[in-house]
C-alpha cells in the first residue's frame, strides 16, 4: 500500500466547533454522578452478605416507613432505584452530548493498549474476551466466592446458637445455604436483563451494542440458573431428609414463600437454560427461540414465589427490559415496504427497505427482520449493508441462505418474481405471492467507531463482508462530501469459499460515490477463495443475479422511528414518564387497596407489583409513544411536502448494482485475489506493522468464531511483543454470539 499518497488526515481538527464550556461541564458532572451511584450500589451489593451489610440494610429499609410504599418501597429504592436513576441520568447525558463531532471522539494521539480492545482470553468457553471483560468476570467470580463464604460463616454462627441434633443441624444448614444462594441469584438477576434490552440507554451510555452485550446475558444466565438450581436442590434435599418433600413442594402459602410457584419458575428457567446450551441451540435454533419466551413465566412466578418486597430487589433491571420490549412491540406492528428484493447466484438475498429520512443509524448498525409469510414469531438479526449517506429513504441488508428460514425467504422472492414477470406477460392467473416485512431497529454503537481510526483493517468471512460494504460506502461518501472522517489507510481481508461470492463487492460502486478516491484514500482489498485453486471465470466477467423483483407492502409504510436508539428526547420522556407512572400507581394501589383492605398475601402483592410495572408502561409510556407516533407522522408529512418536487430519492436499481464491474482494470491496482489459500494473519499484521509504523490500528472482524479467534490470537501476540515503533492493534468484533 502506498504510504505517500495520503500524508495528512482527511479533515484536521482546525475549524472544528467546540461545545460550550457549560455543556462539557454538565457532561462531566453527570458522568461523575453516574459513577458515584453505580460504585455505591455495587459496594453495597458486595457488603450485603456480611453482618455489617445486614445492619446497613436494616437501617435503610426504614426510609419509607410510615409511607404508603412500606417495606417493598424501601427495598426497591435501595436496590433497584440506583439502576433506574442511572438510566435517567444517562438520558440527560445523551441529550446533552447530541451527535458529537467525530474529531472530538478521535482516539488518543499517542497509540496505547486499551482494556476494551485488547483480547486476553481467546478460544476458551467465553470466546474472545477483552481485558475489561476479563476484569468484569473476575469481579463476579470474586463476589460469588466472597458471598458464599460470608453467608456460610453467618449460617454456622447462627446454628451454633441453637441446640440441634446432627441431623437437624444438617437440614438447617442445607436450607439456610439454599436461602443464601437464592439471595445471591436475585442479585445476579438484577443484571441479567440489562444486556438484552436492545435499545437500552445504559448500553448506549457505555457504547456497547446489543449484538455484543448478548454474550454478557449468556454468561449471567448460566451463573443465575446455576445458583437458582442449587437453591432449589438444597431445599429439596432438606425436605427429603425431613420426610415431607411432596407436601413442601406443593405448598402455596398466603403469608410467606409460595413453594409451588418457585417450582414452576425454576422449571421454566431450567427449560430455557437447557435449550440455550450451544449444542441444543445449534441443533434447533427454533426450539431455543420459542422456549426462551418462557421468561414471562419465569419472572411472573418468581414474583409469586417471593412476594413484592423480595422481588423488588431485582425489579429495576426487569423494568428497564420491559420498557424496551414494549417499545419494540410498538415499532414492529408496522409493515415495511420492501422496495427491492434480489437473489444472487451465490445464495445471498439482498433486500432494500423504505425508511423515513430522520431515522438515525450508522454504518455498523443491524436490524431484526420478520417476514410474516414465513413466520409470525421469528425475528432474525442482520447487519446493515448500506451507509446512512447512501440515501435518506432506503436501507439495505444482505442475507446468506443457510437455514430453513432463509431458504423459504429465497423461494418466496423467486415466486414473487415469477408473479411480476407473469403480470408483464399478461398472465393474470399466476399464484399470488408477496413479502410482508416488519423491522425492529436499527440498533448498534452509539458512535461510528470505524471513523475514529486513521488506519483500519476489516476482516470478513463470507457474508461478513456486508457491514464492511456499509463502512466503505460511508467513508467514501464522507470523503466526497467533506464530512469528518479520519480513515486514510484501509485494508480489507475477505475469505470466501467460492468465487461466485465475489460479485457481492459490486453492490457498492466506489467510483460513482467518490470519483478518484484513490487519490485521497489508501485502499487495498485482499480476497482469499479457499475452495478453488484457479479462477472459474475469466477476469472481467460478473455473475448476474438469477432473479430480481420489486415488492410493495400493502400499506405503503417505511420503517418506524419508534426505537430506543432513535430520538433521545422522545425515548427519554418515554422512560421517565413510565417510571413516574410506576411509582404513582404503586403508591395509589398501596393507599386505596393494599393498606385499606389489609392485604397480606405475599404472592398476591407480588402479582400486583408486576401488574403496576406493566400498567405503567402501557398507560403512561403508551401515551408518550402515541404522541411520538403523531410527531413522526407530522415530520414525514413535512418531509414529503418539501421533497414533492424531487419525488423521493431514486433507489439504485438492480441493473445499476449488477452491471458495475468491480473487476475492471481501474480497480486492479488495489484488489488482489488468491485462490486455494487462507489468510495468514501473522504475516498480514506483520507487514502492516512494518508499513504503518507507530499508530493505532482498528481491526474489525465479522465472521465465524474460528476467524475471530485466529485474528484475536494474532492481535494479542503482536501487541505483547511489539516494539516502540510498531502499531497498536485494537480488536473489535461485529458478530452475533447467539
Amino acid at each position: 500500500m502506498d504510504q505517500y499518497s495520503v500524508q495528512e488526515p482527511l479533515l484536521s481538527s482546525q475549524g472544528v466547533k467546540k461545545k460550550p464550556l457549560f455543556v462539557s461541564l454538565a457532561k462531566w458532572v453527570l458522568k461523575i454522578l453516574i459513577w458515584v451511584i453505580f460504585i455505591a450500589w455495587v459496594v453495597f451489593i458486595f457488603v450485603y452478605p456480611t453482618q455489617l451489610g445486614n445492619e446497613i440494610f436494616e437501617k435503610c429499609i426504614g426510609a419509607t416507613k410510615g409511607t404508603p410504599f412500606g417495606l417493598s418501597g424501601s427495598i426497591f429504592l435501595l436496590l433497584s432505584g440506583p439502576i433506574i436513576l442511572i438510566a435517567i441520568l444517562a438520558i440527560a447525558h445523551l441529550i446533552i452530548s447530541g451527535e458529537e463531532d467525530i474529531q472530538q471522539k478521535k482516539n488518543s494521539k499517542y497509540p496505547r493498549v486499551r482494556l476494551w480492545t485488547f483480547p486476553v482470553l481467546v478460544g476458551g468457553p467465553f470466546g474472545v474476551v477483552s481485558a475489561a471483560e476479563f476484569i468484569g468476570i473476575l469481579l463476579f467470580v470474586v463476589y460469588i466466592i466472597w458471598a458464599v463464604y460470608a453467608y456460610t460463616i453467618r449460617n454456622l454462627s447462627l446454628i451454633s446458637n441453637w441446640h440441634f441434633t446432627s441431623k437437624e443441624e444438617g437440614i438447617w444448614l442445607l436450607e439456610l445455604t439454599g436461602l443464601r444462594l437464592g439471595m445471591i441469584g436475585l442479585f445476579c438477576l438484577a443484571f441479567l436483563f440489562l444486556p438484552v434490552a436492545r435499545g437500552s440507554v445504559l448500553l448506549r451510555l457505555i457504547d456497547i451494542p446489543f449484538e455484543h452485550a448478548t454474550r454478557y446475558h449468556v454468561w449471567l444466565g448460566h451463573l443465575t440458573m446455576l445458583l437458582f438450581t442449587l437453591h432449589g436442590l438444597f431445599y429439596v434435599i432438606g425436605w427429603g431428609m425431613q420426610g415431607n418433600l411432596q407436601y413442601e413442594i406443593m405448598e402455596w402459602r398466603d403469608v410467606g414463600i409460595a413453594n409451588f410457584a418457585g417450582v414452576v419458575s425454576l422449571l421454566a428457567g431450567l427449560l430455557m437454560w437447557v435449550t440455550s446450551l450451544p449444542g441444543v441451540r445449534q441443533w434447533s435454533f427454533e426450539l431455543f427461540f420459542y422456549t426462551h419466551q418462557l421468561y414471562v413465566v419465569f419472572v411472573l412466578f418468581l414474583a409469586f414465589h417471593v412476594g413484592d418486597f423480595i422481588f423488588s430487589m431485582s425489579a429495576g433491571g426487569i423494568f428497564l427490559f420491559m420498557l424496551d420490549r414494549f417499545l419494540r412491540f410498538c415499532q414492529s406492528r408496522r409493515t415495511v415496504d420492501v422496495v427491492s428484493a434480489k437473489c444472487h447466484p451465490c445464495g445471498t438475498v439482498e433486500l432494500v427497505f423504505s425508511k423515513p429520512g430522520n431515522l438515525r443509524y450508522n454504518a455498523l448498525s443491524f436490524v431484526f427482520l420478520q417476514i410474516r409469510e414465513l413466520s409470525w414469531l421469528q425475528w432474525h438479526p442482520f447487519s446493515v449493508s448500506s451507509s446512512p449517506l447512501d440515501g435518506k429513504n432506503h436501507l439495505s441488508i444482505l442475507i446468506k441462505v443457510l437455514g430453513r428460514w432463509t431458504e423459504k425467504l429465497r423461494e418466496n422472492i423467486m415466486k414473487t418474481s415469477e408473479v411480476e414477470t407473469a403480470k408483464l406477460l399478461d398472465q393474470p392467473f399466476q399464484p399470488h405471492a408477496k413479502i410482508t416485512a416488519s423491522v425492529e431497529g436499527p440498533y448498534g454503537h452509539e458512535v461510528p467507531y470505524h471513523l475514529m481510526y486513521e488506519n483500519l483493517i476489516l476482516v470478513a468471512g463470507g457474508i461478513g463482508i456486508s457491514p464492511f460494504l456499509a463502512i466503505l460506502s460511508d467513508i467514501l461518501h464522507r470523503i466526497n462530501e467533506g464530512r469528518p472522517c479520519l480513515p486514510k489507510n484501509v485494508l480489507v481481508i475477505w475469505a470466501v469459499k467460492k468465487s461466485n461470492e465475489l460479485p457481492l463487492l459490486s453492490t457498492i460502486n466506489m467510483e460513482s460515490i467518490c470519483p478518484y478516491f484513490s487519490d485521497k484514500l489508501n485502499l487495498e482489498i485482499c480476497i482469499y477463495v479457499t475452495r478453488e485453486t484457479d479462477p472459474q471465470l475469466e477476469e472481467g466477467i460478473v455473475h448476474k443475479a438469477t432473479t430480481s423483483s420489486i415488492c410493495t407492502a400493502t400499506k405503503g409504510y417505511g420503517m418506524s422511528v419508534l426505537v430506543g436508539t432513535g430520538d433521545n428526547i422522545w425515548s427519554g420522556l418515554y422512560i421517565i414518564c413510565s417510571t413516574v407512572g410506576f411509582v404513582s400507581l404503586l403508591g395509589l394501589l398501596d393507599v386505596f387497596y393494599i393498606n385499606r383492605y389489609g392485604i397480606q398475601s405475599w404472592w398476591y402483592k407480588g402479582l400486583l407489583f408486576v401488574a403496576c410495572m406493566v400498567a405503567s408502561i402501557v398507560i403512561f409510556g403508551g401515551c408518550v409513544v402515541g404522541l411520538w407516533h403523531l410527531w413522526e407522522r407530522k415530520t414525514l408529512a413535512r418531509e414529503e411536502h418539501l421533497d414533492n418536487r424531487m419525488k423521493a430519492e431514486k433507489v439504485p436499481d438492480n441493473e445499476d448494482m449488477t452491471n458495475d464491474n468491480f473487476f475492471e482494470k481501474k480497480h486492479s491496482s488495489f484488489t488482489v485475489i488468491q485462490y486455494g489459500s487462507r489468510p495468514d494473519f501473522k504475516e498480514i499484521l506483520g507487514c502492516v506493522a512494518k508499513q504503518w509504523g507507530f499508530v493505532d490500528v482498528g481491526v474489525i472482524i465479522c465472521g465465524p468464531p474460528t476467524l475471530q479467534c485466529s485474528v484475536a490470537r494474532e492481535i494479542r501476540s503482536q501487541n505483547l511483543r511489539r516494539e516502540s515503533d510498531d502499531p497498536v492493534f485494537h480488536f473489535h468484533s461485529h458478530s452475533f454470539d447467539l
